[in-house]
């Protein structure tokens, strides 16, 4: 096992940033999800649709999920993105993380059991807001139902 799979973040916002983060920002590209509805990212995601927010589904191997259209990564989506959701290993994250500092993405959130704290340092330093080891659907249960 790798030392990044057993990462923890350095820095987290708090409760009360993480709760503007969730109300300001609507539109959500989710990394990694995945078209099975038994998968934390599709239950995450359909979720998320049912609450308000644009999903925008990222997984090359897939045309549709959850009725919406489907991309390969993040730079073939046509339109801007304000939270990257990464479901995907602690290894995948920089480029990740690289691409959505290039498409102005406002938000990383990396996902329960997820940490980076080096691509989440670039993130922070490009003028992201950045999220690690939360679910989002979690969070938003929490604060805004």
């Amino acid at each position: 096992m790798s030392n990044l799979q057993c990462e923890m973040p350095q820095y987290n916002p708090t409760s009360r940033e993480i709760k503007a983060i969730l109300e300001k920002h609507k539109t959500v590209a989710i990394v990694g999800l995945s078209p099975k509805p038994q998968r934390d990212s599709h239950r995450v995601a359909k979720y998320l649709k049912e609450n308000g927010y644009r999903i925008v589904p990222v997984n090359p191997g897939q045309k549709e999920i959850l009725g919406e259209k489907c991309y390969p990564n993040l730079k073939a989506i046509p339109f801007p993105i304000e939270i990257v959701d990464i479901f995907r290993k602690p290894e995948a994250i920089p480029p990740i993380v690289d691409d959505a500092i290039e498409l102005g993405a406002r938000v990383v959130w990396m996902q329960l059991g997820l940490a980076h704290n080096q691509a989440a340092d670039k993130a922070r330093n490009a003028g992201l807001k950045v999220v690690m080891n939360r679910c989002i659907k979690i969070e938003h249960a929490n604060m805004l139902k």
